[in-house]
C-alpha cells in the first residue's frame, strides 16, 4: 500500500482556487505576508517555527516545503532539528499539563 501523502500533492497546492478563487487569493495573500517576509522575525526563524509546527501538526507537506525554506534561509540541519525537538518537548509538555485536570477529577471522584 503506497502512502496516502503524494510528494507531488504539494505542487498542486496553488490549485485550491478552482472553486473558491477570492478565499484562496485572500490565503495566499496572507500567507505570503505572514511568511514569506522579514519583520519582527526574520524569514529564516519564521521558517523554523514553520518546520516545528509542520512536524507537531503531522502534515508531510508541510514538512517538505520547510525543510527546503529553511536551508534556503540559512538554517543548518542542527537548528532545524532542534526546532524539531523543541516541538516535540511542547508535545509533551502540553500533553503532560492536562493531567492536572485528570487530578483535579480524581481528586473529586475517589480522594
Amino acid at each position: 500500500m503506497g502512502s496516502y501523502y503524494e510528494a507531488e500533492d504539494l505542487k498542486k497546492f496553488g490549485g485550491i482556487g478552482k472553486h473558491a478563487k477570492a478565499l484562496a487569493d485572500d490565503f495566499f495573500k496572507y500567507y505570503g505576508n505572514v511568511t514569506g517576509t522579514d519583520g519582527a522575525l526574520s524569514r529564516r526563524e519564521k521558517a523554523l517555527i514553520a518546520l516545528a509546527v509542520s512536524h507537531a501538526m503531522k502534515c508531510p507537506y508541510c514538512i517538505d516545503a520547510y525543510t527546503t525554506q529553511s536551508l534556503e534561509t540559512g538554517a543548518n540541519p542542527e537548528q532545524m532539528m532542534e526546532a524539531v525537538h523543541v516541538a516535540a518537548a511542547m508535545q509533551a509538555g502540553i500533553t503532560l499539563v492536562h493531567s492536572v485536570q485528570m487530578q483535579t477529577h480524581l481528586q473529586k471522584m475517589v480522594l
